[in-house]
């Protein structure tokens, strides 16, 4: 019934636990997760889990936030191996992230771009979506999307902001380019009301909705580990703010996770 669209299970909070979230999904009506990529060196256990149970799916690729020298940077020709191999359905997560410059300027996050440039042109050549991460870079995010050929038209490998907290600008934009609009549990948090007001205008058909876990636990688990299983938390409160129900929400969003990941998800 549930879809969530971006969860790490192969983090530490959560590693190794996974016939306990299985059960707690299969209660909580969440029928499908989508575990993401944030280093090649994990991508093995990504893929392991997406190979072995058939409610769940793998992206590869390198988040902006890992520059350390253990991280293994990705070659155009590397993802583009990785990204072909059996249920792996999207790209990412990449994106830009300016959050954390420690004393550097945005013109010293050259290797970000460049980053996010090499995962733009594997999606781009294996028409598959981009798992797109942007914090305090939003203006260069969509600008570096739109150089590399992200219009929203018929060669664009569209996909999805995750975890979203930006202006209903941004979300505006993005949708023009062709992504898709996730919303986490930062939903459900009292100071997210500028927030919400971006939720209840993002149209029906680009919605989706995730946990982050092991991160960003809704309301009423705030602090907690985060789990799959929490999502329909997300839904309730998106549902709410939208003057809906919540299962209407997940048939939304399940619906748009399988349009957006159409002729890969079967």
């Amino acid at each position: 019934m549930y879809t969530d669209s971006h969860c790490h299970l192969t983090f530490p909070a959560l590693v190794g636990q996974i016939d306990h979230i299985q059960r707690a999904m299969l209660q909580a009506q969440v029928t499908r997760a989508l575990c993401i990529c944030t280093t090649l060196e994990e991508f093995p256990q990504v893929h392991h889990l997406a190979t072995h149970h058939n409610n769940l799916w793998a992206t590869v690729g390198v988040h902006p936030d890992n520059e350390d020298v253990a991280v293994r940077e990705p070659t155009l020709s590397e993802l583009l191996r990785l990204g072909a191999l059996p249920r792996v359905v999207g790209i990412g997560e990449t994106g830009l992230d300016y959050y954390r410059l420690a004393g550097r300027s945005v013109a010293d996050m050259a290797w970000q771009r460049d980053r996010f440039r090499v995962h733009i042109r594997a999606a781009r050549s294996l028409r598959k979506p981009l798992v797109i991460h942007t914090r305090s870079s939003s203006a260069d995010t969509l600008a570096i999307l739109r150089e590399e050929g992200e219009d929203g038209g018929s060669t664009s490998a569209g996909g999805v902001f995750h975890c979203f907290t930006e202006s209903t600008e941004v979300a505006r934009t993005a949708i023009e380019l062709g992504f898709y609009i996730s919303f986490s549990g930062i939903l459900t948090f009292k100071t997210a009301q500028e927030l919400r007001n971006v939720a209840a205008w993002v149209p029906e058909d680009r919605l989706l909705i995730e946990t982050d876990s092991p991160y960003l636990a809704p309301v009423p688990h705030r602090g907690k580990t985060n789990s799959p299983a929490y999502v329909p938390h997300v839904a309730a409160q998106l549902a709410s703010v939208r003057g809906t129900t919540p299962e209407h929400m997940a048939e939304i969003t399940s619906a748009n996770f399988s349009r957006l990941f159409s002729g890969i998800l079967i």
